[in-house]
């Protein structure tokens, strides 16, 4: 197996914990946070200035690298690493969540998904089989199983049908995996917000010989409440031993809350994607730099962040380009926004060595949430 878990820390006072996850070369201390990089990269920045802010895992898109350029292409190139030149690590999903929340039209069975290309319409087809040989050619240092995530507000009658295809199709998923030496492979604990199905689930998913466990179909529409209740019950009851990640969950509150509830990775588009709407975040609250409060301001973006944006630039040059266009905005807001998150994470890293973390919780919150900007965009 490529890769190893070992926790070196547990909190006494709730099921946060601190860990290491070494894969190939490289050792990484969870909790951590994996920025989205869709077609393999992260939009407007360089793989050395991934590296500058100290990342080293992010994840890519199978659906989306399946759709162009295409897996076969990337695997004449030796891979995602090579072809993108980020020669850290990379996880891919399996295209599941994908399929079922941009294809123009899908019909699912129990072999598998018949959809429609979001980009032009064009017919395809995805199995556990492909999804597999899809990860096994893009070469990604974690896989996942494919699955059928259902939506926030699914019945339950088709949850509960869609967390027995997810078990056979992890099987599958298993079965059809190739490079098992070079590959971690997770499976996705599916159940929508019925706990019954969460947990037959967990007992179904766990019951596979996978690497890591991953918890799947929240935030996907579902009330917050649901999916905090739902992860309270889930998380501390997977296996202890085996990193345990949740899926697309990124607001700063949301991973305090995953994080006291025992999980490890995270990954989610906020960051960046808010940085291209002009959002930027600070540990005072989230902003707009198209706000006109900004436009003649000398500070960074955030005092006291070390960021190459908070270092040369003020709050007003960047409105400046966000007004005009300006490709760099989009470049200085994403690095700083990255910055953010992991000064986030460093110091819920710390907090859970110091068991402290609901101390710090109650502080960063009271500050975060202490904004009088209503934010757009």
């Amino acid at each position: 197996m490529s890769l190893k878990f070992k926790i070196s820390k547990k909190s006494g006072r709730n099921f946060a914990r601190l860990a290491s996850l070494s894969v190939r070369d490289f050792e990484l201390k969870t909790p951590v946070f994996m920025p989205v990089g869709t077609y393999g990269t992260i939009e407007s920045l360089s793989p050395e200035e991934l590296y500058n802010l100290d990342y080293n895992l992010i994840l890519a898109n199978t659906y989306h690298l399946y759709l162009r350029p295409g897996h076969e292409l990337i695997k004449k190139f030796g891979g995602l690493r090579e072809f993108t030149g980020f020669k850290r690590l990379f996880l891919t999903d399996s295209g599941g969540f994908q399929i079922f929340s941009l294809s123009q039209l899908r019909k699912v069975d129990d072999d598998g998904v018949n959809f429609k290309s979001h980009i032009d319409g064009s017919l395809h087809r995805l199995t556990p089989e492909l999804s597999i040989q899809i990860q096994n050619a893009l070469g990604s240092d974690i896989i996942m199983a494919f699955d059928e995530c259902p939506s926030g507000g699914a019945e339950y009658e088709y949850v509960r049908a869609a967390c027995q295809r997810t078990f056979e199709w992890a099987k599958r998923s298993l079965n059809a995996h190739e490079n098992r030496d070079t590959q971690a492979i997770f499976g996705i604990v599916q159940g929508g917000i019925y706990s019954d199905l969460r947990q037959e689930s967990l007992n179904q998913i766990t019951s596979l010989p996978f690497d890591g466990f991953a918890i799947g179909g929240l935030a996907v529409g579902e009330d917050k409440n649901d999916s905090y209740r739902i992860v309270s019950e889930i998380a501390p009851r997977m296996p202890e031993d085996y990193p345990r990640y949740a899926m697309g969950i990124g607001e700063p509150e949301d991973i305090l809350y995953y994080v006291k509830n025992g999980v490890d990775m995270f990954d989610c588009v906020i960051p960046t994607r808010n940085a291209r709407n002009g959002q930027f975040f600070t540990f005072f609250g989230r902003f707009n730099i198209r706000n006109s409060r900004f436009y003649d301001d000398n500070s960074p973006l955030e005092e006291g962040c070390s960021c190459y944006s908070c270092r040369n630039f003020s709050r007003a040059y960047v409105r400046h380009l966000y007004m005009i266009n300006e490709i760099l905005a989009h470049r200085l807001l994403t690095i700083h926004n990255l910055a953010f998150y992991k000064r986030l994470f460093t110091s819920i890293q710390k907090a859970i060595e110091d068991d402290r973390l609901e101390e710090f919780e109650i502080e960063f919150l009271k500050n975060y949430k202490n904004t009088e900007e209503v934010l757009s965009g």
